[in-house]
């Protein structure tokens, strides 16, 4: 997210029960290649990045800013959960919102690491930003996200076409934690 606001980052690491959400280091480079290089993960995100014009151009440490999580499990990068403020340019009910997006290694799928990082991040963002809703976009024929984005907690807002398919665009009302 490009403005946490007085947010502070990154947050100490958030262990569940299986897994730890923590800020991306050196060690996962190599996890990070093989994300944004496979096609399986951007099967409905564009495709896949060249994967040696990400070895030449990925930095030290990839994806280090706030809002960006990594996900691992065992002490290795498994994903990658990334909240940040939908751009004005973006769908008029998501401008200025948060907007979760999750990628995951296809040796993760399946296992529910999914909704158990997404719960652990927004609880995050709900305890550091009460009162903010959430949105989520993905296309229609992504039949996984559109389960997870039900499982979260968001509901449609609308579907519009983009990038030549047809996308679903959710939100997920504010929630706000009472002491």
């Amino acid at each position: 997210m490009t403005d946490l606001g007085s947010v502070a980052w990154p947050p100490a690491p958030i262990g569940t029960e299986r897994l730890v959400l923590r800020e991306p280091e050196a060690r996962d480079r190599a996890a990070f290649i093989e994300l944004l290089a496979s096609p399986e993960v951007h099967t409905y995100l564009g495709g896949p990045r060249p994967r040696d014009e990400l070895e030449r151009k990925l930095p030290e440490v990839p994806e280090r800013w706030p809002g960006s999580f990594v996900v691992e499990l065992d002490g290795a990068m498994i994903g990658q959960i990334l909240l940040r403020r939908a751009p004005e340019h973006h769908r008029p009910a998501a401008a200025g919102k948060a907007d979760l997006g999750y990628l995951f290694l296809p040796r993760a799928w399946g296992f529910g690491y999914a909704a158990e990082a997404c719960a652990a991040a927004l609880d995050w963002f709900d305890s550091v930003l009460p009162g903010e809703p959430v949105v989520l976009a993905t296309q229609t024929a992504n039949v996984g996200s559109m389960r997870l984005a039900a499982k979260l907690g968001f509901t449609k807002v609308e579907r519009f076409r983009a990038w030549d398919a047809d996308q679903w665009l959710g939100l997920r009302a504010p929630i706000t934690h009472s002491d």
